[in-house]
């Protein structure tokens, strides 16, 4: 299950497990479907609804932990963080902005008519990079135009029709646009440069941020221990087969494969780190 809409990084990482799984032969006919709606938080409750079912898994990642902090995230089964990848900051090739300082010295002139588009909600990885950053320039947080979308591709519509002046999202959604010159890429929130993209990290450009953005795999509370055992063994499989190591190369992300209990341990520790940074920004916590 993925709980937004078609062409998010939910759904691109879901449908990429699934072809994996597929074509190595661990499992075949995985189905993904989508299941959007309240930032998240429809598929969530879907997911606890599912009671004991031990054949769904939902992808998950920073962005409903974020739209989470409120209410918390509820009694789920934590089955594995799988990978982790930088933002990107991007413009369209005709953008008067030609790199990331002329990027800075825009934002820092008129914050208010500079605005960014980002597909996750407050506290999601798109709008918590882009809040970072702004602070480090020294444009106030609260100041920051940033206009939400549901998922990549949404927001990749918004950017190609000069909606927003930049947008911020995570590398892997947006290669294949990358790699055809449709974005230009001013920046990445990684602590090194991305292999095939010709843009360096916000340190080398002077700007103080290292962020990176996280997905992994959550299933129904209250399932057996066969059950668990079975999809631990599952997502096991997954990240020792050639074509998922393939996958993570081909999309450009890492592997950040966590699983079990301390996965859920690292979800609930997430909830405390996302409620600090947004009250340390003077954001407060985000409803839902």
């Amino acid at each position: 299950m993925v709980p937004n809409a078609p062409g998010s990084g939910y759904d691109i990482t879901a449908r990429t497990i699934a072809t994996a799984l597929d074509n190595s032969g661990i499992r075949r006919g995985v189905e993904v479907f989508n299941l959007p709606g309240g930032q998240g938080a429809v598929g969530l409750q879907r997911l606890v609804y599912e009671r004991g079912n031990g054949t769904l898994m939902m992808l998950m990642g920073l962005g409903l932990v974020g739209a989470q902090l409120e209410a918390g995230l509820p009694e789920i089964t934590p089955i594995a963080r799988l990978i982790s990848e930088p933002e990107i900051l991007v413009v369209t090739p005709d953008s008067p902005l030609r790199t990331i300082d002329d990027l800075v010295a825009a934002w820092q002139r008129d914050p208010d008519n500079t605005a960014v588009g980002g597909g996750s909600a407050r506290g999601g990885p798109d709008h918590l990079a882009p809040m970072l950053i702004a602070r480090a320039i020294g444009v106030e947080p609260k100041r920051v135009n940033y206009q939400q979308y549901d998922g990549g591709g949404a927001l990749l519509a918004a950017i190609l029709s000069r909606q927003v002046t930049f947008a911020v999202s995570s590398v892997g959604e947006w290669a294949g646009q990358i790699d055809k010159g449709q974005l230009r890429v001013l920046a990445v929130t990684g602590d090194e440069r991305i292999t095939g993209v010709r843009a360096p990290t916000l340190r080398q450009a002077g700007v103080d941020v290292v962020f990176a953005n996280w997905r992994g795999l959550v299933a129904p509370p209250g399932l057996s221990t066969h059950d668990s055992s079975a999809l631990a063994d599952l997502t096991e499989r997954l990240r020792g087969s050639a074509d998922w190591r393939e996958a993570i190369a081909g999309h450009r992300w890492s592997d950040a494969y966590l699983a079990g209990p301390g996965f859920g341990s690292f979800l609930r520790g997430e909830l405390t780190r996302v409620s600090q940074v947004l009250g340390d920004l003077g954001l407060g916590v985000p409803s839902n």
